[in-house]
């Protein structure tokens, strides 16, 4: 287990520029020497500045924005007491993670959701690296929109080669200019592509500037923990290398184009950061047009690194499917197109999304809906993924990890992730071994889709 003492040493042996840490800036939320957690983590309502002059009632994880990162070793136990300070139930889903069904953090299908006042120990053994993130899947349009996400970071068995990390929360906000939210949602925005929110952070900063160390091969880790919105990723005036998508590590990295990530997904970066003076910008790529996300200012540092190709990491251990012997499986993602039901007081029930022609019905402690498929604990199978809309949708899928096979509308190198972003009218090959037994969760991760029927589970057993 790693102890409070050993994380934050490793934590300050990181890059010194100019006489200060130059990494984390996030607050951790490691708990006491004496405690036997690695860390304690409440969710509790919290008042943020997002906008100039404005403030924000949020909900936060340990009283502000951005959330602690979470910080573990592949292989080594994890303890996470997490306090529910909030006035509603909660629960914490960590987003990636291969762990026991009994730590995914749904209710009523995983856990019984965890009342306002109450604690729950979350213990688990990641035997993964990579980036991965944390919310609630209770209340999610409400939850997660008001700032409740925040980024888990399972570091490598053994120590891997970067002399700098930076860890980027991307989060588009629903917040007016005073800083009060707006609108999460509408019935016209949910069937189609989700509600954007008006205010663009990364890290919770507008366009923000941060230092890093010169000549220095950095880590950027990108998370998107939007609701809604698609980031396409790009640094147009220099080198950087795609190293792990969505935690996982690509065989070989590349150089980096445009990326899309879609809401829940993730990308690690290699850069090897130019000299002093100089900087290296982030953007969101709209078309032909390119948009700063943020700004890396180049300080001076020791380091005497040189451009050129990265080596990759070490792979994890997802086990390889038998593809001969597989048994494939079909999901069709349709867009409803009804008449918005009701419930039995005449109030509006929007389900626009199906998955298999079956929109997900609401779950309780005393009714949960029939999985849409159930697998054999320990067999290969092939997810034919369709999407028949005119959306794009990232379908994840908790408690594993897939390989992409394939798509009829782009080439596939084949690699490991945990979400698919299915673009309009695309079909998707992906293959996995079933060897988590449990009812996981399976969703598309714009919340409102999910939210309006897209939205299943798996049973494996």
């Amino acid at each position: 287990m790693i102890n409070r003492r050993d994380f934050l040493g490793s934590m300050l042996s990181t890059v010194v520029v100019a006489g200060t840490v130059g990494f984390p800036r996030f607050s951790l939320a490691a708990s006491g020497s004496d405690d036997p957690y690695d860390y304690v983590l409440t969710a509790e309502p919290a008042d943020i500045s997002l906008v100039p002059g404005g403030v924000t009632h949020a909900l936060c994880f340990d009283g502000g924005y951005p959330a602690p990162i979470i910080r573990g070793r592949q292989g080594k136990t994890l303890r996470i007491l997490f306090k529910n300070r909030l006035n509603e139930p909660t629960t914490i889903h960590w987003h990636g993670l291969r762990i026991p069904i009994e730590m995914d953090g749904v209710p009523f299908l995983s856990q019984p959701p965890i009342a306002a006042g109450e604690d729950f120990l979350y213990e688990f053994v990641p035997p993964d690296a990579g980036t991965f993130w944390y919310h609630p899947h209770v209340n999610s349009m409400i939850q997660l929109g008001k700032g409740l996400v925040g980024a888990i970071i399972i570091d490598e068995a053994e120590a891997v080669d970067f002399d700098h990390e930076e860890v980027l929360l991307l989060k588009n906000w629903h917040v007016n200019e005073d800083g009060s939210f707006s609108e999460f949602t509408s019935p016209r925005n949910a069937a189609r592509m989700g509600t954007p929110g008006r205010w663009e952070t990364v890290n919770g900063q507008h366009k923000p500037t941060f230092p890093v160390p010169a000549n220095a091969l950095t880590r950027i880790r990108l998370l998107n923990v939007d609701n809604t919105l698609i980031y396409n990723i790009a640094i147009p005036d220099h080198s950087a290398w795609v190293v792990a998508i969505d935690g996982s590590p690509v065989n070989e990295p590349y150089p980096l184009q445009v990326h899309p990530m879609g809401p829940g997904m993730r990308l690690d970066l290699a850069v090897v950061t130019p000299a002093a003076g100089e900087s290296v910008r982030i953007k969101n790529a709209k078309g032909r047009l390119m948009f700063d996300l943020v700004d890396f200012q180049v300080e001076a540092s020791a380091f005497k690194r040189q451009a050129g190709p990265v080596k990759s990491l070490p792979a994890n251990p997802i086990p390889k499917p038998d593809l001969g012997h597989a048994e494939t499986v079909n999901f069709v993602f349709e867009w409803e197109g009804a008449i918005s039901p009701a419930d039995k007081d005449g109030n509006s029930d929007p389900k626009f999304w199906t998955i298999n022609r079956r929109a997900w019905d609401k779950m309780t402690a005393d009714y949960i809906p029939d999985p849409v498929a159930r697998l054999t604990l320990g067999k290969s199978y092939i997810f034919n993924l369709r999407n028949n809309t005119p959306n794009s949708h990232p379908i994840h899928l908790h408690g594993f990890i897939w390989i992409v096979l394939n798509s009829n509308k782009k080439d596939i190198v084949p690699f490991h992730t945990d979400t698919v972003l299915l673009e309009k009218n695309e079909t998707v090959q992906v293959a996995f071994v079933a060897d988590n037994p449990g009812r996981w969760m399976y969703h598309c991760h714009v919340i409102e889709h999910m939210k309006t029927g897209l939205m299943g589970y798996i049973e494996v057993a």
